[in-house]
Parts: C-alpha cells; structure tokens; sequence
C-alpha cells in the first residue's frame, strides 16, 4: 500500500515538471506569435437588422469582399426550399462566392424563417410589387445594400435555386425597373405557383401541367407591376429534363413567358452545347440574349452542377473586374481644413420603427482641396450608431467623429463625398446636427 502510493506520488511530481517545461514552452511560443504580425480578418457572412420594411420576418445577410469595386455590382442570392443563407452561400453559390472575391460586388442573401424556409411566390401579396410579402422585405435589403455599399443600380441582379428561382422569376417581373438579369436555377414561370386556398404549393404547376401561351404567360408577368412600359431583365433559365420535383415543362413556359415579355421570337436565333449534355438557346438579335435557356440532359432538381453558375455569372454581368477597389482599412492622412464657411452638409435620414439610416453629403465650397478629413457631429438623445459605410465612425453615440478611408480623403473644391450610417433610436429618428469639417463649422442645407 505504501509502495504503491509513493509511486503515485513519484509518478505525479514528474508529470508535474513535464507539465510547468510544458506551459513555459507554450508561454514562449505564444509571445513569439504575438510579435509575427497576423493577417486581417477575412470578409465573411454578415447578417443585417433593421434593414427596413420586412412584412414576413426575413433573415438578411451579406457578403462583402475585403476588395471592393467603387461602384460594385449587386447579386440577391435566394436559396432553395429547406435552405439558408449559409447553405447557398457555401454550397451551391459558392462559385458566386469566389467571383465576388475577385471582381468586387456584394452578396446579398434572403432568408426565409418559415416552416420548410420557402419563400412565398404563391398568394396574393407575394405576385404584386410592393404586396407586403417576402419580395416587400428582399426590396428594403437592395434599397438597404445600395446605399450602404454604393452599389451601381445598372448592375443590380438576381439568381435563385428551386424555391429561389421561382423567386427570381417573380422579383424581375415585379421590379423590373430594379433588377438588370436574373439567373434562375429550376424555377417555375412568374405566378405558376399562385393558390388561392392559403396553400403555398401548386401540384398543378410543380408536375409541370400547367400550360399556358406565352402571350398569357407575359400577361400574368406584366400584370405583377402594372402599367409598367420600361425595359425587363435579360432572363437565363436552367432546368434539368430528369427533373421530378418542378417537372422539366416548366422551363419552356417559362421561355415562352420571358420571350413573350421581351417581345422576341420562341424560335432561337443560336443553339449550341456549352457541355455535351447541356443544350443552350438563345432569344432575341442582342449580345448577350435578352433570353437564354439552357436545358441539362439526365439531370435532376440537384442544381447548379459543376460549370453552371460559372456560365451564370458571365450572363449576369459579374465577370468584370474591378476598375478602382476600395478597403475597409483605413489610411492614416495629414489633415488640412479648409478656409472659414468652406463646407456644406446635407442630411438625410429614413427611419422605421426603433431603426434608421442617415446619408450625409459633405460639400467643399472653398477654393482649395481638403486632403483628408474628419467630420464630428452631435447624434440625437437615444440614438446609436451600429454600423456604418465610406468612413469610420466613434464613438456610437453623442458627440461623433466620423474619419475618411482611404478612397475619398481628398475633396476637390465645388466636389462632394457620401457617407452614411445605420442607427438605432428610442423615438427620436431626427438627423445629426452641429456639423464641423476639420474644426470648421459647415452650412447646413
């Protein structure tokens, strides 16, 4: 017994050295570490609250790469029946992913909370624009990104799998003064799926006999924004032909549909194999097609496979790269003030419920560029800054300092610059006040 508990103690203080040689070596090892500088923290999934009207309590998230071009692309990515943000944004979006980190456009990511996580394309309000279903609330997320990213409006599209390709069909017909192309993934045509029994599933339209001429087809798309007579987005359908979840039909309705809508012939003007199972028609005398179907030979409902979304983000205008990038790091610039009464601000604030967004626009109206640039501000009693786009804000409430980055420091004479931040607020949205740009008190207008 006693042999056998000093050889528990002798066992114990040699475990207890190795552990103290232990904790020293990794003491070590982490001070080192500490001294190698570490690389920035990678852009990554965002979601967004308080990002405006949002009548069926969507989730929004956002991915914006750590480049960005100065005037970036939109995508709305909408995912596919029991789906999420995060799982079309690793899974089958994730070429979109890859690309955005390249040519420097945002992500923006619906999602639905629902039972099943479909998005509603099937009663009333969900097939009229402004209808105050789940497109109302995916609206407010475009309005919300474009402001915050400076996002140019000709290059605003929509791309959707099963569920979000119906959903795509639907916000282009709905809003086509919004979106420029829409890239949709085994969808069905805009208002197939429509009941009238609070069902949000049309058997009819997902076993593919719902037929209709495309003269109907477009009347049912142009009736969803009426008296609309503006341009429509270049449509990209794709659909496989072993496809028994929304049944292989759909994809010429919905050709015949968007054809009809854009005014062209059902007859393609190309036919050509991108892949050996795919077949590719194209719509319409324009480069690129106004319509472009391509039909996957043997494929199911598990859509995009591989090579698909590549062809879908050089149809939507995602390809460019960026001409000028911006960071979301900041440069460190001498500042120099401009002369007395050299500067005007405009602010502008839409506000809902306990949120708001607030742009200002600096104006120099001196003589003389300034070259880098810090405008303070008083912030209303209960409201807070929780985030923020093209300059650094703090603190988050009171007294705030909102600092340039690193693409707009200089401001020519008669120039402006936008800036802008998102807040919350206990009930007083009014804007900020007592503007001073680099200690001159600036004109309000």
């Amino acid at each position: 017994m006693s042999n056998s508990s000093s050889h528990g103690r002798t066992s114990l203080d040699g475990l207890s050295l190795a552990g103290i040689v232990a904790a020293v070596l990794m003491l070590v090892a982490a001070v080192a570490l500490s001294l190698v500088p570490q690389p920035a923290q990678a852009a990554s999934l965002v979601r967004v609250t308080n990002f405006g009207t949002n009548p069926t309590g969507l989730n929004m998230y956002v991915y914006a790469p750590d480049r960005l071009a100065e005037r970036p692309a939109l995508l709305v990515m909408v995912h596919y029946c029991t789906g999420s943000a995060s799982a079309v944004h690793n899974g089958g979006g994730r070429d979109y992913v890859t690309a955005a980190d390249r040519n420097g456009y945002v992500i923006v990511y619906p999602e639905a909370t629902r039972d099943g996580h479909c998005f509603d394309v099937s009663t009333q309000n969900a097939l009229r624009r402004n209808g105050g279903s789940d497109s109302t609330g995916i609206m407010s997320m475009v309005s919300y990104a474009r402001q915050r990213y400076n996002v140019d409006p000709e290059r605003i599209v929509v791309s959707g799998i099963s569920s979000g390709a119906m959903m795509t069909n639907v916000l282009a017909a709905q809003y086509p003064d919004v979106f420029s192309a829409g890239a949709a993934f085994a969808g069905v045509p805009a208002g197939c799926f429509a009941t009238t029994d609070g069902s949000m599933w049309n058997s009819q339209c997902s076993g593919g006999t719902l037929l209709k001429t495309p003269q109907q087809w477009g009347d049912q798309a142009r009736a969803m924004y009426p008296g609309y007579t503006g341009r429509y987005p270049r449509m990209q359908l794709w659909h496989g032909t072993a496809d028994t979840t929304l049944a292989y039909p759909n994809f010429g309705e919905a050709l015949d549909q968007w054809t009809n809508v854009h005014g062209v012939s059902r007859t393609p003007t190309t036919t050509d194999q991108p892949q050996p199972n795919w077949t590719r028609t194209r719509y319409g005398t324009g480069t690129p097609a106004v319509v472009e179907g391509i039909s996957a030979q043997g494929t199911g409902h598990d859509v995009p496979t591989a090579g698909m979304v590549a062809q879908a983000i050089t149809f939507l205008g995602l390809d460019r790269p960026p001409t000028t990038t911006t960071t979301t790091t900041t440069t460190t610039t001498t500042t120099t003030p401009p002369p007395s009464q050299g500067c005007s601000v405009k602010a502008v604030v839409n506000a809902w419920n306990t949120g708001l967004t607030e742009t200002i626009t600096i104006t120099n109206t001196s003589s003389t560029p300034v070259n880098g640039w810090e405008l303070q501000f008083t912030l209303p009693g209960g409201q807070t800054v929780t985030g923020g786009w093209s300059a650094t804000y703090s603190p988050a409430t009171g007294q705030v300092t909102a600092r340039n980055v690193g693409y707009n420091a200089q401001i020519q004479p008669s120039a402006q610059v936008s800036i802008g931040f998102q807040a919350t607020h206990t009930g007083n949205s009014g804007p900020a006040d007592g503007f001073t740009l680099n200690g001159v008190r600036c004109a309000v207008t």
